[in-house]
């Protein structure tokens, strides 16, 4: 005969046992063993680190469940654990991801509020401009110098194709922001370019087709970059399609920063654009010690692009070397404000260089 539901009391209830006693937890191992690493290459899922910065320890790993979502990009200094013998088909995890000293960002456009992390940990930004086919354009070189500055990097213009133009009047736009230039045509001595690249962590960015892999590969003689050829419009096809970190050869350039080579240089993709969304005329004029200063006597809201936008601008108060100076500063202000999207394709019209 079935009960009446009032003839129920505690006794009669069941609870289900629990699947364990032991409750759960989000802490996770410190991992104090983990083996320091430089991330040099990223794959679908999967990176390419080399133990203590040397280019023989290479290792392919994962990232671990616990960092989640957070990116890992070529120049990034990791903690690694697991196997590291680096032999096929072995996977290390990366744990930590250490903080960044400097990192290039830039958007699709100047619309685009989402960031991308080109390179982290770099020490130099090697700016690749061709002289000719395709023709120089500032406008990609005053966002890739803002860009730099911005990120805590040291900007280096270097000019190839030097057997087709003369260098002298395209570095002339930069004189004033003091801008190490060197030139790199196909036929032209490195000694120079390798100098400054030693014991450095160099980033290398320019559009397609200026030479940026001819170079690579006469920097890295084993690293066989594709090299491709300049449309009949101006325009470079991709031939880097992934960042890559390559060690340069031996030499008296070993540091801490860079392990047991001469140096690295990271080969980057090829672009046509370099949007700076994330950046804003203070964070630039801020990157410049000697300026910093003067803009605390702007009004507030100043954005430093001088008469008539900002008739009390106080970079306008400068005199000599300074106000050249800050006048150079201004037209980087100029190309990242100035709103063109395409300023700086390689099909657009020249802007007006600096002092010009």
């Amino acid at each position: 005969m079935r009960r009446a539901a009032t003839s129920y009391d505690e006794s009669d209830v069941r609870v289900r046992p629990g699947k364990g006693s032991r409750p759960r937890t989000k802490t996770r191992p410190a991992h104090d063993d983990a083996a320091e690493a430089m991330v040099v290459s990223v794959d679908r899922g999967r990176w390419g680190c080399v133990i203590g910065g040397d280019p023989d320890r290479r290792v392919v790993a994962m990232r671990a469940r616990e960092l989640g979502r957070t990116p890992v990009v070529v120049g990034d200094q990791v903690g690694v654990v697991g196997d590291l013998t680096g032999r096929k088909d072995t996977l290390a995890r990366i744990v930590k991801v250490a903080d960044r000293s400097t990192v290039l960002r830039r958007t699709a456009d100047d619309t685009d509020p989402y960031e991308r992390i080109v390179v982290a940990n770099a020490d130099q930004l090697l700016i690749v401009t061709a002289l000719a086919d395709p023709p120089p354009r500032t406008g990609f070189v005053e966002r890739a110098l803002a860009a730099a500055y911005v990120g805590g990097l040291s900007p280096i213009l270097c000019l190839t194709k030097s057997d087709l133009a003369d260098p002298a009047d395209f570095a002339a736009a930069f004189a004033d922001l003091d801008l190490p230039v060197v030139i790199a045509g196909r036929d032209d001595d490195l000694t120079e370019v390798t100098a400054i690249l030693s014991g450095k962590i160099t980033a290398l960015i320019g559009h397609s087709g200026v030479g940026k892999s001819t170079l690579v590969n006469r920097l890295v003689p084993e690293a066989d970059r594709a090299t491709g050829v300049v449309s009949g419009v101006g325009k470079g096809r991709h031939t880097s399609t992934q960042s890559v970190a390559l060690p340069l050869p031996d030499g008296n350039g070993a540091s801490e920063a860079t392990g047991k080579c001469d140096g690295w240089v990271v080969d980057t993709p090829g672009i046509r654009s370099f949007g700076l969304a994330h950046v804003g005329p203070d964070d630039i004029v801020d990157a410049f010690a000697d300026l910093r200063d003067t803009i605390d006597e702007c009004p507030r809201g100043c954005s430093h692009l001088g008469p008539p936008a900002d008739p009390e601008c106080a970079l306008d108060a400068l005199s000599g070397h300074s106000l050249r100076r800050a006048m150079a500063v201004r037209q980087l202000l100029i190309a990242v404000t100035s709103g063109t999207q395409h300023a700086d394709d390689p099909e657009a019209d020249p802007p007006i260089p600096a002092g010009g």
